[in-house]
């Protein structure tokens, strides 16, 4: 497990381009918190970050969004509307990211045992703190992230919270 505390959305930007660096064709990415968590700042970054040239938003009524990078496809997708695990299925999510696709999948938790391997990244704004400040854990479920986890500490030195 990896904990960072952010201070700014550049912040988030900056940990969702280290992991993007780290990421291979297949994975899947996880994002978890609460509504206004910073999810889909988090999905700006990770696209950015592999060349995305055009404003990502939440797929919240698409279900999933799709960019081709150049180097991969990045697949968004958005389960906050859906409420049965049946229809997490019907999305086939595992088949988009076969061959060339990376998968973020906003607020993937509620499906994580139907996701297999992934990586997840929580996010929490703490109340307590300024309005852009978040907390964020990341940890590997399954072994694809596994051996990744240091390479992946290492990026993200600057903000490990103590």
């Amino acid at each position: 497990m990896i904990s960072l505390l952010v201070q700014s959305i550049a912040d988030t930007h900056g940990v969702a381009a280290a992991i993007a660096q780290l990421s291979r064709t297949s994975d899947i990415i996880v994002l978890a918190g609460e509504m206004g968590a910073g999810k889909t700042a988090f999905a700006q970054g990770f696209g950015e970050a592999l060349g995305v040239d055009e404003p990502i938003t939440s797929p919240t009524f698409t279900l999933v969004h799709t960019y081709d990078t150049g180097r991969v496809t990045l697949h968004h997708a958005d389960l906050y509307r859906l409420d049965k695990m049946s229809e997490v299925s019907d999305l086939a999510l595992h088949e988009m990211v076969d061959g060339d696709g990376v998968m973020l999948v906003e607020w993937g938790d509620v499906a994580s045992e139907l996701l297999g391997d992934h990586l997840e990244v929580f996010l929490r704004h703490d109340t307590n703190h300024a309005d852009d400040e978040r907390s964020i854990v990341i940890h590997s479920v399954g072994t694809q992230w596994a051996s990744r986890l240091e390479r992946l500490k290492t990026a993200l030195t600057l903000w490990l919270e103590d």
